[in-house]
C-alpha cells in the first residue's frame, strides 16, 4: 500500500473526525452554525501545524485543544463581547431568502447533464472524494475534477441569474 501524502493523510483524519469535533464544538457554544464555524477555524489552524500534529502522540487530543483553543479566543474577543446570539433566528424574510436559494439550487442541479449531476451529489453532498467518486462512477480522477469543474461553474451561472431574475436587475 503506498504512503499517503501530507494532505491525504490530513484530508483522511479530518474527514474520520468531522463529525465528532462538530459535536465537541456544539457542546462548548450550544450553537450548531457558531459550531461549525469552529471546527471549519480549527480545522484550518490543524492543517497549518499538520507536521506537529500528525507526530503527536494523540493526535485527536491535539484536535480537540485546538478547536477549544480556538473557541476561547473567539470568547476573547471584542466581536463576542458585543455580539450575542439571538435564542432563536429571525422569522419571514431570511427563512423565505433561504427556501428561495434552495429551490433555484435544486432547479439548477435538475438542469445539469446526468453525469455532471451525479459528480455533484457523489462529491458535495455525500462527501465522497475524487478517488471514491471516481470508482462509484467509473472513470478516472481526472474526469471527476473536470465534470465537477464544468458543473460548478454551471451552477453558479445559473444561480446568479435565477437571483437576478428575482430581484428583477
Amino acid at each position: 500500500m503506498a504512503e499517503l501524502t501530507r494532505d491525504e493523510e490530513f484530508t483522511a483524519f479530518v474527514a474520520s473526525r468531522a463529525v465528532w469535533l462538530r459535536r465537541v464544538a456544539y457542546l462548548l457554544c450550544a450553537d450548531w452554525h457558531r459550531a461549525d464555524d469552529l471546527v471549519q477555524e480549527s480545522i484550518t489552524r490543524l492543517y497549518l501545524h499538520w507536521g506537529r500534529a500528525s507526530r503527536a502522540e494523540n493526535p485527536d487530543g491535539y484536535a480537540r485543544t485546538v478547536l477549544v483553543n480556538v473557541f476561547l479566543a473567539e470568547q476573547r474577543t471584542a466581536w463576542w463581547r458585543r455580539t450575542r446570539p439571538a435564542a432563536r433566528p429571525p422569522e419571514g424574510a431570511v427563512q423565505e431568502a433561504d427556501l428561495a436559494v434552495s429551490l433555484d439550487l435544486r432547479e439548477a442541479l435538475a438542469a445539469l447533464p446526468p453525469r455532471q449531476r451525479a459528480t455533484v451529489v457523489l462529491r458535495y453532498y455525500c462527501d465522497l472524494t475524487v478517488e471514491q467518486t471516481a470508482a462509484a462512477m467509473g472513470c478516472s480522477n481526472g474526469n471527476v475534477k473536470s465534470q465537477s469543474s464544468r458543473a460548478l461553474e454551471t451552477l453558479r451561472r445559473s444561480t446568479a441569474l435565477r437571483r437576478q431574475g428575482r430581484s428583477g436587475a
